[in-house]
């Protein structure tokens, strides 16, 4: 019985984190945004060739950057 009450508080413990979790998400509209961000700066790591690290430095670099 104990086993029970334990899991039952922990189950809701965790559905109270996760519904909270998913309040905390960006508006939709930034997405577009940031989706496009992401296709441009890996067509230019693709345009140079670019592998790896170097490839993740560009991309780091890139994203960071404000239009």
């Amino acid at each position: 019985m104990r086993t029970i009450v334990t899991l039952t508080f922990v189950l809701a413990a965790f559905a109270a984190g996760a519904s909270h979790a998913a309040s905390d998400r960006k508006p939709a509209d930034a997405q577009p945004a940031q989706h496009s961000r992401m296709k441009d700066c890996s067509a230019g790591a693709k345009a140079k060739g670019l592998k790896g690290d170097e490839r993740k430095a560009f991309m780091s670099d890139c994203l960071k950057k404000k239009d």
